[in-house]
């Protein structure tokens, strides 16, 4: 693409060490890259136009100590007079992804009411609902490559998951293979709840058709990232189906 900047901001060990599984864990230096604001030179103005802001996160593979590769983790701040956070929306471009979401305990910040776990491959789409913080683990040997949609004018909240030392669980790396392991930090922790990728053709989330090309076909197609409180019922709807309830 003709505008991504060749310098990203990096994230290294020494940034993530408050949400380690182990603050000591030692090793691999530089731990993923984010090329923020993404966009072919001709998109570019279209694109800020409708408020939104495309993304490329590459996360390497490997572990810390026990502890797969992630993100530090983050939630979003609410959109003014609605009473929704901002969502957001992922596509798995290379690799494998484990998305971990947690929703907070609405008066108790040490508490968490909800985790989910949505296992990713090439081609599927993760929507972020409003009310959920999260964290993208890389649990495979490749990189993993990731896109995403997000609206352009907020700045993501780190501080919560950072003074709980991580999120709900830890994802590590033993010889009968992948284990989540509860942060003892936080109050409370609900069970892990496993959701499988759910596709949503009235948010143009499908799998396969590329997050990108579906913007540049129709320029409407995220509003619901500016516009959350537009969308409130489908949202609902795409938590229902997403852990059965």
């Amino acid at each position: 693409m003709e505008n991504v900047n060749d310098q990203p901001a990096i994230r290294r060990w020494q940034d993530m060490i408050d949400v380690l599984y182990n603050p000591d864990a030692s090793g691999q230096d530089e731990l993923y890259y984010m090329y923020r604001g993404v966009s072919y030179g001709k998109d570019e103005a279209l694109i800020e136009r409708k408020g939104l802001r495309y993304d490329i996160t590459v996360i390497c593979p490997g572990t810390l100590d026990r502890e797969y590769i992630k993100t530090a983790g983050h939630y979003h701040p609410e959109k003014p007079g609605t009473g929704l956070t901002y969502p957001e929306v992922y596509e798995v471009l290379h690799g494998r992804a484990h998305y971990l979401l947690q929703r907070l305990h609405p008066e108790e910040a040490d508490r968490l009411e909800t985790v989910l776990l949505i296992a990713a491959k090439p081609g599927d789409k993760v929507l972020i609902p409003p009310g959920f913080g999260h964290i993208t683990i890389n649990p495979g040997t490749e990189y993993l490559i990731m896109s995403n949609w997000v609206a352009r004018d907020f700045s993501s909240v780190y501080e919560p998951i950072r003074q709980m030392a991580g999120g709900g669980y830890f994802e590590l790396q033993t010889e009968e293979g992948p284990e989540f392991v509860v942060n003892k930090h936080y109050r409370s922790v609900p069970p892990l709840q496993r959701c499988p990728v759910i596709q949503v053709p009235q948010l143009n989330l499908i799998t396969g058709l590329p997050l990108y090309r579906v913007f540049i076909d129709n320029n409407s197609a995220f509003d619901f990232l500016t516009s959350p409180e537009e969308y409130k019922e489908l949202f609902e709807n795409y938590l229902k189906e997403l852990t059965g309830a």
